[in-house]
C-alpha cells in the first residue's frame, strides 16, 4: 500500500565563531581542565557573539540544509524550530526565521522540549507530512544557551555551548514497509522531574529570564534508563533489531550518559556519533549537529538506518529511527 513518508532530503548546521576552551573556562570560573574531561568528555564549546541571536544561528543552519537538499527557501512551507533559547518570549523564533529567509507561505512555529525538542519537532513535521498539511518541511534545532547560564556555577556553565542544526524533510510516496525516510518516532515526558533540570525564571513567574539549574547526578541516573528504554520500546515497534541499526546520534549531554547508554544496549562505541568533546552540549541543536557532522565525514550515508535519541528538561525524551 502507497503512502506519504517523510525523506531527510537535506542537513546542515551552524556554529558561531568564538570557541571557548578548557582553559578558557578555568579563567572565568574554578575549574580545570582536568576536572571537566573527566567528568564530561568536553574540551571546548562555541559562545555566540555579542548581537548574535538563536534565529541567526537558525537561519544559517537551515540556509546549509537547504542547499545540501538541492531546494531553496521558495518550497518550504512548514518551520518548526525547537529552542529554550528564543529570541523573544514572543513572537516564535520560527516566524523570525521565516521572515529572515522569506519564506512566503505556510506555517512557522517553536516547539519546546529542551534538550529532546529536534526530537519533538521532527516528530510533528513528520505528521505535517504524513497527514499531507505539508509538503516541505525545515526542522532546525537552534539553542544560544550562554545567554542563561550561570557563569559563577562551575558545575553547569561548564556543560553548555550554543549552536543550530537543520533538517529538510520531503514529502514522498512508498510504502510504509520499505522503512524509507522517518520510520517511527517515540516521544515520552513525566513532569514529576521538574526540579532536577529547569531554569529559575520565567515571564509568568517570575518577570524574568532565569537562569539554568540542575541535579546533575540524579539527571545522570535517569537519563541512561530513559534513553535506553526509548530506544528498545521504539526498535521493537519498528520490528528493527539494534544490532541492525548502522548509526546512533544520541543528544550530546555528556559522554559518560553516551557511554552508559551504548553499554546498556551492547552498542559498540565506534558506532555511537559523538560531537561532545568539541561541541559540549547545545541542546536542541546538538542531534542535528552531530547528524551534519557524520554525514559530511562520509560515516552516515545514503540509505543508512539511523537511530535518534535524547532526554531533557520536564522530563522529556524519546528516539527516532530513519533511513538516512
Amino acid at each position: 500500500m502507497t503512502e506519504t513518508y517523510s525523506r531527510i532530503a537535506g542537513i546542515g548546521s551552524y556554529l558561531p565563531e568564538k570557541v571557548l576552551t578548557n582553559a578558557g573556562m578555568e579563567a572565568i570560573v574554578e575549574t580545570t581542565d582536568a576536572w571537566i574531561r573527566e567528568r564530561t568528555g568536553i574540551t571546548q564549546r562555541h559562545i555566540v557573539a555579542e548581537g548574535q541571536y538563536t534565529s541567526d544561528l537558525g537561519v544559517e543552519a537551515a540556509r546549509r540544509a537547504l542547499d545540501h537538499a538541492g531546494l531553496s527557501a521558495g518550497d518550504v512551507d512548514l518551520i518548526v524550530v525547537a529552542t529554550a533559547t528564543p529570541d523573544l518570549t514572543f513572537p516564535a523564533t520560527a516566524t523570525i526565521v521565516q521572515e529572515k529567509l522569506g519564506v512566503k507561505r505556510g506555517c512557522a512555529f517553536d516547539i519546546q522540549a529542551v534538550c529532546s525538542g529536534f526530537l519533538y519537532a521532527l516528530a510533528t513535521a513528520d505528521n505535517f507530512i504524513r497527514c499531507g498539511q505539508a509538503t516541505t518541511a525545515l526542522v532546525i534545532g537552534a539553542e544560544t544557551f550562554s545567554r542563561i547560564l550561570d557563569w559563577t556555577d562551575r558545575t553547569t556553565c561548564v556543560l553548555f555551548g550554543d549552536g543550530a542544526g537543520a533538517a529538510v524533510l520531503t514529502a514522498e510516496a512508498g510504502s510504509r514497509d520499505a522503512h524509507k525516510g522517518v520510520i517511527r518516532t517515540h516521544l515520552r515526558s513525566d513532569g514529576e522531574f521538574c526540579d532536577m533540570l529547569y531554569v529559575d525564571g520565567g515571564p509568568s513567574r517570575t518577570k524574568t529570564v532565569g537562569h539554568l539549574r540542575m541535579q546533575g547526578n540524579q539527571v545522570f541516573r535517569h537519563a541512561v534508563n530513559k534513553i535506553a528504554g526509548s530506544m528498545s520500546e521504539l526498535a521493537q515497534m519498528a520490528g528493527v533489531a539494534i544490532a541492525d541499526i548502522d548509526w546512533f546520534v544520541p543528544h550530546q549531554a555528556n559522554q559518560r550518559i553516551l557511554a552508559g547508554v551504548a553499554n546498556r544496549l551492547d552498542i559498540p562505541h565506534e558506532r555511537v556519533i559523538s560531537t561532545v568533546a568539541l561541541h559540549g552540549n547545545t541542546s536542541a541543536a546538538s542531534i542535528p549537529l552531530a547528524f551534519d557532522v557524520a554525514v559530511r565525514d562520509g560515516r552516515i550515508k545514503r540509505g543508512d538506518l539511523v537511530l535518534m535519541e535524547a532526554m531533557g528538561g520536564g522530563f522529556t525524551w524519546g528516539a527516532a529511527l530513519a533511513r538516512y
